[in-house]
């Protein structure tokens, strides 16, 4: 039976309470895609309107998550809902709640600045960059970089991680990067260099309207 307080499940087979890491990343993915377009309304149109919506309801999910229970967190309920056909990928509980802390105090540093004293300044700035850091990894490659901390502040063996990356000390041939790999990598680099160095000019071309249509429809 579940407790209306209570942080993380009991799931046969694991010794601490546990977390569905898939759900976790989604609802990361989705809180990711919308801070980023609320920041790119900001910088092109000059529009702090929706970024104040979602630091607000950033605010609101991780306050759930963190006193309440991860079950009723809105968030994480629609990425329950996402990847209900997927098998869960159980994670420890104790280092994502110190994760969630971390997520918890940036996210009511942007609240304070931003939406209550309505000011924006270096803090908003580098916190909700901070933010976007964290939610990309944890979305994109299911790293939580918070909780790398956890075990440095708490002095205590994190169990349960993604990809069993707490225990496992070899990596599988699927794994290994060979030297070919790396080369062709320095490679990319190198031509994305010479790219923006030796073709900026090409690359800076403003493109035009092909058909006519967005030309024709402006208003004369």
């Amino acid at each position: 039976m579940h407790k209306t307080i209570q942080f993380g499940e009991d799931v046969p087979g694991y010794s601490i309470r546990v977390l569905n890491e898939r759900e976790i990343r989604a609802a990361a993915g989705i809180l990711f895609l919308a801070t980023f377009i609320s920041l790119m309304l900001i910088l092109f149109n000059n529009n702090f309107v929706p970024v104040k919506y979602v630091i607000t309801l950033f605010f609101a999910d991780f306050l759930i998550r963190v006193f309440i229970n991860p079950r009723f967190a809105p968030m994480l309920i629609l990425g329950r809902i996402i990847v209900r056909g997927q098998t869960p990928e159980y994670v420890g509980a104790r280092q994502k709640r110190f994760a969630w802390a971390i997520g918890l105090f940036l996210s009511a540093t942007m609240f304070v600045f931003l939406v209550w004293v309505n000011a924006y300044s270096p803090i908003t700035g580098i916190t909700c960059l901070v933010c976007l850091i964290f939610l990309f990894f944890e979305s994109a490659f299911g790293i939580c970089l918070a909780c790398k901390f956890y075990s440095l502040v708490f002095r205590k063996k994190v169990q349960y991680c993604p990809g069993e990356v707490c225990d496992r000390k070899t990596r599988q041939d699927i794994q290994r990067t060979t030297v070919a790999q790396w080369l062709i990598l320095l490679a990319f680099i190198a031509f994305l260099y010479t790219l923006t160095t030796y073709a900026s000019s090409f690359y800076h071309r403003k493109p035009y309207d092909l058909f006519g249509l967005y030309t024709s429809a402006k208003p004369k």
